[in-house]
């Protein structure tokens, strides 16, 4: 059976920058910690920077051909973790290419998570690194540990902030490559939604108020978005009659329904208020509540969800690479985006609010930067 969550440890260098190089990288069960596969690579004259991206790009194809869902990715290379977080600005052109390539992996996963260890930390990925340069350099293989390759920026790897030449650069335009921009549109209000209820795959209509939000909504994405490549939307009715509002503002967009935007499957809480699940149900809600990895009886869980947004995702950024796309969805599937987007803790999906006819517009590069610019804006419902 193919582990759900793995842990890629990914390093590389050169002696000399450049230099002879290699890379390692390690794919852990991130319940067990075992090793479940083993990748390094000799690559001639390379710079450490491009031995650390190609470290982490077998790590990730090594991660997909385990089948696994989710990775944590652990590198000591703060220059590689930060820029695939979207933190950093890409400025060297021999680098972007990898980046690109290392972000298209990430997109065949529900979720990938970024963190920056020290080199201690780092110890087997940086032998399989080091053995690998031994290699493109004709030497015996090093044993142990191994010191750091000559000129390597692991030793020195700079604190966030300290060096203007390469510091976080998010606010920075991005010259290179053309965002591709999602708006996120949470359907407008229906009668459940006033009452405070749970409705999932219930197909549940527009309410009057609903109606009226939508009008207003739907002149306000055009505000937005004059030109626009596409609007998808969940099948649900009252998502689709917000998407037709809005690609008629448009100027008759055609609307095409995606089944993986439907909201969440909440079982037996379908139709019900949060007091009566809590009477009811009170241990399940409370493991719920702990947990997106736990269903309501007989329903579906936020990671569940939480592929399928993905997938949704990281189609429309192969499909319209640099254009505007519209979604129209539940609240679900748009928080997950937004929680994965603002590199968030699962405990956001809770603490965040999103309302009816709200409206959330996020910037997403081929190079893995993101910027979120708008989250549940509702300025254009307040005459209602």
């Amino acid at each position: 059976m193919a582990p759900r969550v793995v842990t890629v440890e990914a390093d590389g260098g050169s002696r000399g920058n450049p230099g002879p190089s290699g890379y390692g990288a390690v794919v852990r069960d991130s319940e067990t910690g075992e090793v479940l596969a083993e990748r390094s690579e000799s690559l001639g004259t390379a710079t450490n920077n491009v031995a650390e991206y190609q470290g982490l790009i077998a790590g990730l194809t090594a991660a997909a051909e385990l089948g696994a869902a989710e990775v944590d990715v652990r590198m000591d290379s703060k220059l590689v973790v930060e820029q695939m977080c979207g933190r950093w600005q890409i400025k060297h052109p021999g680098l972007r290419p990898l980046a690109a390539q290392a972000a298209g992996l990430v997109g065949r996963f529900a979720a990938v998570r970024f963190a920056w260890i020290p080199r201690d930390q780092n110890r087997h990925a940086d032998a399989l690194a080091n053995a690998a340069m031994d290699a493109a350099a004709g030497r015996p293989p090093s044993t142990g540990v191994a010191a750091p390759a000559v000129g390597s920026d692991r030793a020195t790897a700079p604190v966030v902030g300290s060096d203007p030449a390469t510091a976080p650069a998010s606010w920075e335009p991005r010259p290179t490559f053309t965002a591709t921009r999602l708006i996120l549109v949470r359907h407008g209000e229906t009668e459940y939604t006033e009452q405070r209820r749970y409705s999932g795959r219930g197909d549940v209509p527009l309410s009057e108020k609903g109606r009226a939000q939508v009008r207003e909504t739907a002149t306000r994405v055009a505000a937005l978005a004059p030109t626009v490549a596409a609007v998808l939307s969940s099948p649900l009715s009252r998502c689709t009659a917000t998407a037709a509002a809005i690609a008629g503002a448009l100027g008759d967009v055609p609307v095409r329904t995606e089944d993986d935007l439907i909201e969440c499957d909440f079982g037996q809480w379908e139709g019900r208020t949060f007091a009566e699940v809590r009477e009811g149900w009170p241990g399940e809600m409370d493991a719920w509540l702990a947990s997106p990895r736990v269903a309501p009886p007989g329903g579906e869980s936020f990671t569940h969800v939480a592929e399928r947004a993905h997938r949704v995702v990281a189609g429309l950024l192969t499909a319209y690479p640099g254009e505007t796309v519209v979604l129209v969805s539940h609240v679900s599937p748009i928080k997950l985006v937004l929680r994965d987007a603002l590199a968030a803790g699962d405990g956001f999906l809770h603490r965040l609010f999103l309302d009816a006819a709200g409206i959330s517009v996020l910037d997403m590069w081929p190079d893995g930067g993101v910027a979120v610019r708008t989250v549940n804006d509702t300025s254009h419902l307040a005459a209602l």
